[in-house]
């Protein structure tokens, strides 16, 4: 039987971590990397693993990572800090671990999110899926904000969903949109785009109408409409600080001028 390790990352995680960790009992190794949490997310997962530790922050793709490089085992899983996994997968990993036989490099695993009182089942959250297993020999972390694991060779498709337990509130969920924007607007200037009037103007109406109409967010109701709406706006402000950091150079460099 293969063996899995499973890493995760923390940073204040108190109120999601322990319902995390405690589906994660299954797996052979358990390793966590926490950002310097201020909460009591440290001591919860030092009562469930003695594997860990604790590294500044940098970015998503190096403290994935960083993470994936202190898992022992040949395959690996990455869970997020408000993850659960239920019995059904961690069976159904196992089944598939076992017959294996060099067939598959990663499987895919498909995630259903709860989110102001409901499971989302439409819309831009549902479906929702990427590779969270791999053989750690044939794939690892690449990209910015939005980093993905990259696997060489086949990867298979699970039947069975991990469940997200994503933001706490409204609040919640501004506050990160105000955190990822700014990340994304970074990213997008250190890979030289520029910004577009167009952008800011086409893209959250477009990302609106494909995931309230054609993707029938609506059928989720209040929340369904929540979610689009902070989606739409996520759009537009990375646009709008890509604006302001491409200004903010050219202030610097003396330049005074309106794009």
């Amino acid at each position: 039987m293969e063996k899995i390790s499973i890493y995760v990352l923390t940073y204040n995680n108190e109120r999601t971590i322990e319902r995390c960790l405690t589906s994660l009992q299954w797996a052979d190794e358990l390793v966590v990397v926490d950002s310097y949490s201020t909460d009591d997310t440290l001591e919860i997962c030092r009562r469930y693993t003695d594997r860990v530790y604790q590294r500044k922050w940098t970015s998503h793709q190096e403290q994935y990572q960083y993470a994936a490089d202190l898992a022992t085992n040949r395959w690996a899983m990455f869970v997020d800090a408000d993850e659960e996994i239920s019995d059904e997968l961690a069976q159904e990993i196992r089944e598939e671990l076992g017959a294996n036989n060099g067939q598959w490099n990663g499987y895919i695993v498909h995630r259903r999110t709860y989110y102001l009182g409901r499971w989302i089942k439409y819309g831009g959250w549902y479906p929702d899926y990427e590779i969270r297993i791999y053989d750690r020999n044939r794939g690892g972390w690449e990209g910015g904000l939005h980093a993905k694991l990259k696997v060489n060779g086949k990867v298979k498709t699970l039947q069975n969903c991990y469940l997200h337990y994503t933001y706490r509130d409204i609040s919640d969920q501004i506050q990160t949109i105000d955190r990822y924007s700014q990340t994304a607007a970074e990213d997008m200037l250190r890979e030289g785009k520029r910004f577009s009037l167009a952008h800011i103007l086409l893209n959250p109406p477009f990302r609106f109408l494909k995931e309230y109409i054609f993707k029938r967010g609506f059928l989720d109701g209040i929340p369904g409409l929540v979610i689009t709406v902070s989606t739409m706006f996520y759009v537009f402000i990375k646009y709008a600080k890509l604006w302001e950091l491409q200004k903010g150079l050219k202030e610097n460099n003396g330049i005074q001028r309106d794009l």
